[in-house]
């Protein structure tokens, strides 16, 4: 839900903003008129992205059509003409959603066939970002119309609307160059990589550049134009005059209160989607775990037959870290399964459990948890001829050990060398040797081969590691 709601300002909000700074150069805009324009231009930009394919001559068209749409938007704001300002009005939003909608991930908005919970609050969360853009132009607009007697605030607001302008314009120049180069009109470099680079990260800031625009808007008006205003109203002392100013003084009271409101709604969103909603379930901690001394582990069924994941961790002799989890597959009895923590198709990502299932790190999948312990799909690779008794689940080290290409992680840990009996770090040495199984690690390529030759004589030697 915070994805669309948050990528529908990204890219909506900046155009609507800009529409807005221009609105006091004509002559009394009808805002109930502008209002149900954003509405049809928002619809017919829903409504065509389908029919747009995928290609980079339709992006680099798009793209380009843009920011000439914006360009001509600030030129025509000298003209005043109230048709080309409600044409204008159409166009841009209807690119702007059209931009929007060509967002592949906004297909997951109806990636279902049945109306649920999910489906109603992403809809909600598009319907509320359009009225909410609308209601931040419609402020913008009474919050710039109020500084008319302020020439310095008025030139201000200029710079305010070629700001956003090019909050709009220098992403979009990015993607036209990016298009340039996929089709080989201009020849890659890795400058132009960097610049593509370097605008891209842009949009990812975009709503934070906006509520510091809005907000140094907001602290401006206070202080030039509110605070006179009060300072007014303490000074006068004839009735009538002084109901006329505490009006001014509660309208711009009012415009402070909705602005700071509608900016703590926008950063508080922002902030929620990248510190929270965007990141990836979260493993649980790995219990560390040692083979005894008959090269088995053994866990407590009592520990793991509660219907939840348990992690665990067993780390090789090479410090590879391999995970693998214990899980309960039936409420009312006892149906164990043992797998690592890691599938063919997504890797060593791993599962969690949340809401009661099992679900994929790597895809989001969610696992019909009685078919846990079983091979393929998108299922945990199961942990072969793992065995259990009345008291415990037990591994042994080659069932272990054949989970071992599917992790990557490596744990640093202190290892010995078996020629020289020096103490090293594993991550820390290139030379490395494996035998029966077991991975040894040397100081020198020389104490390596002396080894590889002649292992019987140096592996009374070898420390326990």
């Amino acid at each position: 839900m915070t994805y669309f709601f948050t990528s529908l300002l990204q890219i909506l909000l900046p155009i609507a903003l800009l529409l807005s700074c221009g609105w006091p150069a004509f002559e009394k805009p009808k805002i109930k008129l502008l209002t149900r324009l954003t509405l049809i231009g928002f619809a017919l930009g829903i409504l065509l992205a389908p029919y747009l394919p995928v290609s980079q001559i339709i992006n680099l068209s798009l793209n380009s059509t843009i920011i000439g749409a914006v360009l001509l938007f600030i030129l025509s704001c000298f003209f005043r003409s109230q048709r080309l300002l409600a044409f204008w009005h159409v166009l841009l939003i209807t690119l702007a959603s059209l931009q929007w909608a060509r967002n592949p991930n906004i297909s997951a908005i109806t990636g279902t066939d049945v109306i649920n919970t999910d489906f109603i609050l992403n809809i909600s969360a598009v319907v509320f970002g359009v009225i909410f853009c609308a209601f931040l132009a419609v402020w913008l607009f009474f919050l710039i119309r109020q500084t008319k007697t302020e020439q310095k605030l008025t030139a201000l607001y200029a710079v305010l609307m070629a700001l956003i302008a090019l909050l709009v314009i220098i992403p979009l120049a990015g993607e036209i160059l990016l298009s340039l180069m996929k089709l080989q009109v201009i020849e890659l470099t890795k400058a132009r990589l960097s610049f593509v680079a370097k605008t891209g990260k842009i949009t990812n800031y975009f709503n934070y550049a906006v509520v510091t625009l809005l907000a140094v808007s907001l602290i401006l008006f206070a202080v030039k134009i509110h605070l006179p205003r009060l300072m007014r109203v303490k000074a006068e002392s004839q009735a009538i005059e002084k109901r006329k100013k505490m009006a001014l003084a509660r309208h711009s009271s009012r415009t402070i209160r909705w602005g700071a409101f509608c900016l703590i709604i926008m950063l508080s969103s922002q902030l929620y989607w990248d510190k929270v909603a965007s990141r990836p379930p979260q493993l649980s901690e790995s219990i560390l775990v040692k083979l005894n001394a008959d090269d088995q582990i053994r866990i407590p069924v009592q520990q793991v037959k509660d219907g939840q994941l348990h992690r665990f961790m067993w780390v090789a002799d090479d410090g590879k870290a391999v995970r693998f989890f214990i899980i309960n597959r039936k409420p009312d009895g006892l149906s164990l399964a043992a797998v690592f923590d890691a599938c063919l198709l997504c890797g060593d990502q791993g599962y969690v459990m949340h809401d009661g299932q099992v679900e994929c790190v790597g895809c989001g999948v969610r696992m019909f948890i009685p078919s846990i312990g079983k091979p393929g799909g998108c299922n945990p690779v199961p942990i072969d001829d793992w065995k259990q008794d009345k008291n415990d689940v037990i591994i042994d080290r080659t069932s272990l050990e054949a989970g071992l290409n599917l992790f990557s992680t490596v744990i640093e840990i202190q290892v010995t060398d078996p020629v020289s009996g020096e103490k090293l770090t594993n991550t820390k040495t290139e030379f490395k040797y494996n035998l029966d199984n077991k991975t040894y690690f040397f100081t020198s390529e020389k104490n390596l081969n002396l080894f590889r030759d002649n292992p019987e004589n140096y592996l009374p030697k070898t420390e326990n590691q």
